[in-house]
């Protein structure tokens, strides 16, 4: 071979092996900070009024009294933990949303393998109790369904998220 040939291998495997190293660092911050999560389609509506597209659904306001029915705010007071590592605990819900996830930044932390740093959203639009999957690995689950876009949770349905179910509750 001759001496250009070798030195162009060379260099070509050292950019190569930067490349690995690049990718590795790039994987690990990932990891480790986590990726920004999106906006709710809500507030991506009210920071952009002028869109032409539909307005999203909003769900129906009237309260409904037979168990079973969309959680509202006058029938909910609580989320309860049914299963998992931390089955028993219950966290009191207020107005503001709850992040579920494997981050020390979540308002409900679940650790465990299956549950992403932000793996879900529970959320009060209009009065009813929503659930929203923000993108993660191994899904959420309303009552054995996978969640793709924000769906109204029935008090006491099963909620799935990694090896962790829970519920609301009045």
């Amino acid at each position: 071979m001759s001496e250009l040939t070798l030195l162009l291998l060379r260099i070509g495997f050292l950019v190569l092996m930067w490349f690995f190293v690049f990718a590795v660092v790039y994987s690990l911050r990932a990891d480790l900070f986590g990726v920004r999560v999106r906006k709710m389609p809500e507030a991506a509506a009210a920071s952009a009024p002028a869109k032409p597209a539909a307005p999203p659904v909003k769900p129906k306001a009237a309260p409904r009294s037979r168990p079973g029915g969309p959680a509202t705010t006058s029938t909910v007071s609580k989320l309860v933990i049914t299963s998992g590592p931390k089955a028993g605990l219950e966290v009191p819900l207020g107005s503001e949303p709850m992040s579920i996830g494997r981050s020390s930044e979540s308002g409900l932390v679940i650790r465990d393998d299956y549950t992403s740093s932000h793996h879900a959203r529970l959320m009060l639009w209009g009065d009813q109790w929503m659930l929203q999957d923000l993108d993660s690995t191994n899904g959420t689950f309303l009552d054995g369904e996978r969640v793709g876009a924000p769906v109204a949770v029935p008090v006491g349905a099963p909620i799935k998220v990694g090896a962790t179910t829970f519920e609301l509750r009045a």
